[in-house]
């Protein structure tokens, strides 16, 4: 089965980030101890097309690290995707991130497994998390929301852990707007909102922002929806799901 083109791209953006920021310590944890080599394994792997379409990759974050080499400011701007990289694994080591590539690579091909590898469930617990499209989007828009002219000087909160149907509080003067953050890797997509999201952006209207950055994969771009609920059209689907619970006899404590 061919592997979504997208998810290719999230891996060799990986690849490239341990390649500008290990060098070589990055490969050994391979088995090489030439670039050329570790190019040609990837290239092998089915990974990237070509061993200068690795050495690129690489290019392409060198600016963003202190390793001696200017790469390519002018020609791919991934600052977005280190920045989310580092906030997830900022403080791993070389073995560390080689340990992720490998998950990485049999993620894509199962049958593909590294015997000597051990992460942490923490790493693993990241690892799923560098996968999610809106993680990568919510890191994106908290980097550059002020970017945005109706944001401008304005005061971020962080709301994802209230669970209230919204991402984010941003102060502008005297005004809250309420924003919710969606991912979308291509330039194209459609867009979920659950239901509490959705009371939400009713209740707030004109106060409520739909933020959805696309071409994530490349040049993220940020579309600001204001009062989405009634700016686009919303179809409504019943998900039903059943939980699981596990309880304990009551115990005196």
């Amino acid at each position: 089965m061919p592997i979504d083109n997208n998810k290719l791209t999230d891996i060799m953006n990986f690849v490239g980030y341990c390649l500008a920021k290990f060098d070589n310590k990055f490969i050994a944890e391979f088995g090489f101890d030439r670039k050329q080599n570790f190019y040609k394994y990837i290239v092998d792997l089915g990974l990237a097309n070509s061993v200068s379409a690795v050495h690129n990759r690489m290019d392409s974050f060198d600016p963003y690290f202190d390793n001696g080499r200017k790469g390519w400011y002018q020609r791919n701007q991934r600052e977005h995707i280190k920045l989310y990289i580092d906030s997830l694994f900022g403080k791993e080591d070389a073995r560390s991130f080689a340990n992720i590539v490998k998950l990485y690579i049999h993620d894509y091909n199962a049958e593909i497994s590294f015997p000597e590898t051990w992460t942490s469930p923490s790493i693993q617990s990241r690892f799923q998390q560098l996968q999610e499209t809106g993680k990568e989007a919510e890191c994106f828009f908290m980097n550059n929301y002020s970017t945005a002219e109706c944001f401008k000087d304005g005061l971020l909160e962080d709301a994802r852990l209230w669970g209230d149907g919204y991402d984010f509080q941003i102060k502008v003067k005297n005004t809250f707007f309420l924003t919710e953050v969606k991912g979308v890797k291509g330039h194209s997509g459609a867009i979920r909102m659950t239901s509490k999201e959705f009371d939400k952006a009713l209740q707030y209207r004109n106060e409520y922002y739909l933020v959805v950055v696309s071409n994530l994969s490349v040049y993220p771009k940020l579309n600001i929806i204001c009062n989405p609920a009634e700016a686009l059209s919303f179809t409504p689907h019943d998900i039903t799901s059943i939980q699981h619970f596990h309880n304990t006899e009551i115990i005196k404590w």
